[in-house]
């Protein structure tokens, strides 16, 4: 069949048949092509790009450099396994991030496939350099879905549904949200309590934290709650493991999140953004801990693949080049700018937060943290796909709109994207408004107006951009 007689609903038909369910979609779409923060399905629709393959081209889509340094691997050689035989940019690449990863401590780094494989690979090398099997991670997290990583992720559905049995030596503790009543000191203080009735420190490996938390709801840590972690770390032995794997690569207005807390940590994971779109992702940590695992207790056939590897190099150097790091700030300013003047005019987003261009507006009906309005993040997403753009929700509820654009995309772009949203929350207030009763459409409108003098005070987040 042609590329240009094929229907989206005609692959979905053949998509239901032939694949399990248990592989999702957000959209019933199919792409044909796509071009920095565009999208083009089998039908010819065009749709701008807000979902970036959940924060992973970062450079945008087909960035020329990255499909340029591809195409030149392609003619060298593809694939030799790098434990068989070695191969200089894979060498060149990790000193790259040994140089970048924060902090003085000297570095070394290694690398794997997938997100997943990363955090696996960071647990194995916690406990063999710790001698400790304790992990420690947060609801809310995400961490992967392979047996270890779903364990260790800190949401039931969809992740971990039926899937137990899992590994055991694995806690939870809550992250800092104050909207939802959790500060950083509850926080350190249901770690103290962990301590106390389930697991001493000194059988703890590392803690595992995401900088900004990202299936979680986009909720950032806070400088406070990171220097807390890795004090608290430091006084029992325990390894902090950053897992960037979606907020590193300038996502956040650094090439790693924590940088903003000028935090040191363990271990790092890497991921996503880091290949351009190609599957590479990366542990870096600090030599001495990394060290610990005997020859041939890490590694994988296809890890750190030579085209990978070269795209990864050109990523680099077009975050460098282009100056992304500094152009996801100013994004990240536009997008909160926008959504804090939405929040005004409408009584269920709740909350508007991020870092760098890392975006998440919670909503809530009636702005109350406690009825989380899921309804009106699946039509904005349904409504937005007609319209010709591509969303994400996320959160333990999933009533947060999660905005992952390209670091590459235009500011036209951006503004285009931020208008089709306005007008379908538009749609949705009005929507609301007329199904009252007229004594709830006076309830709704003072309740809008106490929104309009209170907008600041009901947003309880920690945006770290002026550090």
């Amino acid at each position: 069949m042609d590329m240009k007689t094929k229907r989206n609903a005609d692959l979905m038909a053949r998509r239901t048949a032939a694949i399990p369910r248990g592989i999702g979609n957000a959209h019933a779409i199919f792409a044909d092509r796509a071009l920095n923060s565009e999208i083009w399905d089998v039908e010819g629709k065009r749709y701008i790009d807000f979902c970036a393959g959940i924060a992973v081209v970062n450079t945008g889509h087909c960035h020329p450099k990255v499909v340029d340094a591809v195409k030149k691997q392609l003619d060298q050689f593809v694939h030799t396994c790098f434990q068989v035989v070695a191969y200089e940019p894979y060498i060149a690449l990790a000193e790259r991030l040994n140089k970048l990863a924060p902090g003085t401590t000297p570095k070394k780094t290694f690398f794997m496939n997938t997100g997943a494989e990363a955090v696996e690979n960071a647990v194995k090398i916690a406990r063999v350099a710790t001698g400790r099997s304790g992990i420690i991670a947060f609801n809310g997290s995400f961490h992967g879905r392979t047996m270890f990583s779903v364990a260790m992720t800190g949401k039931i559905d969809p992740y971990k549904k039926g899937f137990g049995p899992f590994p055991p030596e694995i806690y939870h503790i809550p992250f800092p949200h104050p909207l939802h009543g959790i500060s950083d000191d509850d926080a350190i203080n249901a770690l103290h309590t962990l301590f106390k009735y389930d697991i001493e420190p000194n059988r703890v490996a590392a803690i595992f934290v995401e900088p900004v938390q990202g299936e979680g709801g986009y909720i950032p840590a806070s400088n406070c709650f990171l220097c807390q972690l890795r004090k608290l770390c430091n006084e029992h032995g325990i390894l902090l493991v950053m897992d960037e794997v979606q907020t590193g690569i300038g996502r956040c207005g650094k090439m790693f999140a924590h940088e903003h807390g000028r935090v040191e940590a363990d271990i790092i994971t890497l991921a996503k953004g880091l290949g351009g779109g190609f599957t590479l992702a990366a542990v870096i940590g600090k030599t001495s801990i990394m060290d610990a695992a005997s020859p041939g207790g890490l590694g994988s056939t296809y890890a750190g693949n030579p085209i990978t590897i070269a795209a990864a190099h050109a990523v680099l150097d077009v975050m460098e080049e282009e100056q992304l790091c500094e152009r996801s700030m100013l994004i990240g300013e536009r997008l909160r700018g926008r959504f804090t003047q939405m929040q005004a005019k409408f009584n269920f987003i709740t909350e508007v937060r991020g870092l760098g261009a890392m975006t998440g507006v919670e909503f809530c009906h009636n702005n109350d943290p406690h009825k989380p309005a899921s309804d009106i993040a699946n039509t904005l997403k349904t409504e937005c796909a007609k319209r010709g753009l591509l969303i994400l929700s996320c959160g333990v509820y999933g009533n947060v709109l999660r905005v992952m654009v390209p670091l590459t995309i235009s500011d036209a772009l951006l503004d285009e994207g931020l208008q089709i949203i306005e007008d379908i929350l538009s749609d949705i207030a009005g929507n609301t408004t007329q199904s009252l009763s007229k004594a709830d459409q006076t309830l709704f409108k003072t309740s809008n107006a106490i929104n309009d003098k209170n907008v600041c005070a009901t947003r309880a987040h920690c945006i770290l951009e002026k550090d």
